[in-house]
């Protein structure tokens, strides 16, 4: 068996930046080496190596509630399993991935999915992240990459829309790179609802009502071809179905758009010319354009605006997403995707169930076909016919799904419900058997960053005795169920089938060993076995340049229009309500909520408000209310702020909370949930609580914490020692 790669350089825990770190003793420096953050981190990343000695880390199995041996808990799992099956067949069982799992381990839950359970059910919460983009990427370019183009092409734009994205709390460092671009003389256009901290670095903020994004990429496009900024020429030799588009967008003329989106007409026109103007102009679209019902054409719209640019393709400008998760891209490439095998290909495709089949040594026919997408999976949960059992890595869905509540009792009416973990997640809680897991810094791998370059995750720190692998838990319940000898422990050998199993992909990791990425520092998919002069390929950070990953070579523009919002505002529930992060948590709040320093500077869920509505309905800074929708409530404490537009209520998605009013309601094509607006209202319930005063009270003065998220931004872009959060200085 070849040695696992330890050593103290590896990568941060939480976002798709993969930030290069090293640990050492407990403390964790930033890397110089990796281009992402290149010596910057951010709050979360400086504080990541107190969650490695935290008292909360589950450190024994759990047998509905007691704890158990490994071999107690794996054999009631794996015995469970066969019983569900053998009563209501193989996709009785069903598994729940994870976008911060390891490409190994993805790969590896994929195969166990389809080889030792024989279930078509498997999805992952990625689904929940990048699947629109992902989607609209795909029947444009013929591939999807989050950014196909070094991330360090940024930072030599001469404009840049970003829609929907809030890169300055989401992931600190990427502010590097815009400052970068505009110390260079570009120009920054961000689409958002709230003036985020994001937008006020912005040039320009273009405030849409939530939900009109796409109706605004349509207006924006119909003014590039009426004020003469189409490129012609690159249209012609690089794309298909201008023409169908170009009549599509005659309709959304910019007036019409004002009235829809709320932006004025003078803002649209500014952001055409910038864009138009600029020699090196970049349009990238994360969350808060994607998570909608209709987020796979709002996407592709703003694509269309690329092409009709001429931007794709080009060195220095393009089209991307701003992948969320750690391992956002890499997750969905290897298999998790209920539609999806290794390498990105289809797993309806005969000829890929047959290359992947020879590599996992059985039958394509014994291999299932398409599942069921994530929330659909998860509503079907404990239904007649539906799952009775599930195996769960690396999610918490009582917090991060739509209508949460009600995919809590469809947790609840389980036969089985088996949680892999790092603490006891509200998901874990709630599980038959809890089998606690590796982290980051105890365990090698690769993840695959939103450049799509692939990046080495070494061992820097021992695990805490009684604590296993992804890997090794997969190993256990297979062994127990006749396939053991498939699911080898080691990560090397893992990568090393994945490589197999990948040749020949859209996502094709067959060159990549663990050596050239150490190297290297990361590289980028594709990357073939050999390149054309026979030796190793290179591995392609820019795809597009001479071609696009289409059967003829063309970008493929889809004509797309604009549609309401899922849910519409009415009398009782007259306000838009949007969700998103903040500075110092991470998703469901698994992770960061059990960091002492990062729980001080967020301790609980709140939700923001405008101060007219403040003063209409009667609200302070610090009140307790109670915001209510059509599927559930919350209660928390309100922010007043002047950030926010009058008509809309943001709500942070790390507590459980704004997901039990969030709707289901899906994108027809990525299965997207509509996470980023349903309608709510709100009222008062009590007086303000002495925990919740200074924190509200500190949000309550207009701009205050979008000028200290800001703060911390650009402190991350200059790689400071130093990191100022929610007024609180964080030493190394």
């Amino acid at each position: 068996m070849s040695r696992v790669p330890e050593g103290p350089a590896t990568h941060c825990p939480y976002c798709a930046l993969q930030c290069g770190m090293n640990v050492a003793g407990g403390e964790v420096t930033p890397r110089e080496d990796i281009p992402a953050n290149a010596g910057g981190l951010c709050q979360k990343g400086w504080t990541s190596a107190e969650l490695l000695a935290s008292p909360e880390r589950l450190t024994t199995p759990l047998l509905r509630g007691r704890p158990a041996t490994w071999d107690e808990a794996l054999g009631f799992a794996a015995a469970r399993i066969r019983a569900v099956q053998e009563e209501d067949g193989h996709d009785a069982v069903a598994v729940f991935g994870g976008g911060g799992l390891t490409n190994e381990a993805a790969y590896q839950l994929g195969k166990f999915a389809r080889v030792a359970l024989r279930t078509a059910q498997i999805d992952y919460n990625g689904r929940f992240c990048m699947s629109s983009a992902a989607a609209a990427s795909g029947r444009a370019f013929g591939m999807d990459r989050g950014l196909p183009f070094p991330i360090t092409d940024i930072g030599r734009a001469d404009a840049l829309l970003l829609a929907g994205g809030n890169v300055a709390e989401t992931m600190p460092p990427f502010v590097r790179h815009l400052t970068r671009m505009r110390d260079g003389g570009g120009r920054l256009i961000v689409v958002d609802p709230r003036v985020t901290p994001t937008a006020a670095l912005a040039d320009l903020h273009l405030q849409v009502t939530p939900g009109t994004d796409l109706a605004l990429a349509l207006g924006l496009l119909h003014l590039a071809v009426a004020e003469g900024y189409a490129d012609l020429g690159y249209l012609a030799a690089r794309t298909s179905g201008f023409e169908a588009v170009r009549d599509s967008v005659a309709a959304w003329w910019p007036e019409r758009v004002e009235r829809v989106t709320g932006v004025p007409v003078a803002r649209m026109r500014e952001a055409v010319r910038l864009l138009g103007t600029a020699p090196r102009a970049m349009i990238l679209t994360g969350r808060g354009a994607e998570q909608h019902a209709k987020g796979t054409d709002t996407v592709t719209a703003f694509v269309n605006l690329a092409l009709t640019l001429g931007l794709p393709g080009r060195e220095g400008s393009g089209y991307g997403c701003v992948t969320g998760q750690g391992n956002g891209q890499g997750g969905r490439e290897h298999g998790q995707k209920a539609d999806q095998l290794p390498g990105y290909r289809k797993i309806d495709d005969p000829a890929a169930r047959a290359h992947v089949a020879s590599v996992w040594g059985v039958d394509p026919d014994d291999l299932p076909g398409p599942g069921q997408s994530a929330y659909e999976l998860l509503d079907a949960l404990g239904t007649p016919g539906g799952p009775k059992a599930l195996l769960l890595f690396g999610s918490n869905p009582v917090v991060s799904a739509p209508r949460a509540g009600h995919v809590t009792e469809r947790l609840g009416a389980l036969d089985l419900l088996v949680v892999a973990d790092l603490v006891l997640s509200e998901t874990a809680a709630m599980a038959d058997v809890v089998l606690p897991v590796t982290q980051w810094a105890e365990e090698a791998g690769t993840m695959t960053n939103l450049e799509g370059r692939v990046l080495l995750r070494r061992r820097a720190a021992d695990p805490p005795p009684g604590v296993r692998s992804d890997l090794a838990v997969l190993h256990g319940i297979a062994d127990r169920l006749g396939r053991g000898d498939l699911f080898p422990t080691d990560p090397r050998t893992v990568f090393d089938e994945l490589r197999r199993a990948s040749e020949g992909g859209i996502a094709d990791y067959s060159g990549i060993t663990y050596e050239r990425i150490a190297a290297e520092t990361g590289v980028f998919w594709p990357c073939p076995r050999t390149g054309e002069d026979g030796g190793p390929h290179p591995g392609t950070p820019r795809p597009f340049l001479d071609r696009f990953a289409t059967a003829d070579g063309r970008a493929r523009l889809v004509p797309v229009e604009h549609r309401p919002v899922a849910e519409e505002i009415d009398e009782e529930f007259p306000f838009y309500l949007t969700s998103g992060r903040v500075l110092a948590h991470y998703q469901s709040g698994a992770q960061t909520r059990r960091v002492p320093a990062l729980n001080a500077a967020s301790p609980e869920p709140f939700v923001e408000l405008h101060p007219d509505l403040a003063e209409r309905l009667g609200i302070e800074p610090g009140d307790t209310v109670l915001v209510r929708g059509r599927r559930g409530s919350s209660e928390c404490v309100a922010r007043v702020s002047a950030a926010i537009r009058p008509d809309t209520l943001f709500m942070p998605f790390h507590w459980e909370g704004v997901n039990r009013l969030t709707n289901p309601a899906l994108d027809p094509v990525s299965k997207m949930p509509e996470f980023k607006v349903c309608a709510a209202t709100l009222e008062r319930r009590t007086p303000p609580r002495a925990t919740a005063v200074a924190g509200a009270v500190a949000g309550a003065v207009a701009g205050a914490a979008v000028g200290a998220a800001v703060g911390v931004a650009v402190g991350a872009v200059a790689g400071a020692g130093n990191i100022v959060a929610a007024g609180t200085e964080r030493a190394r």
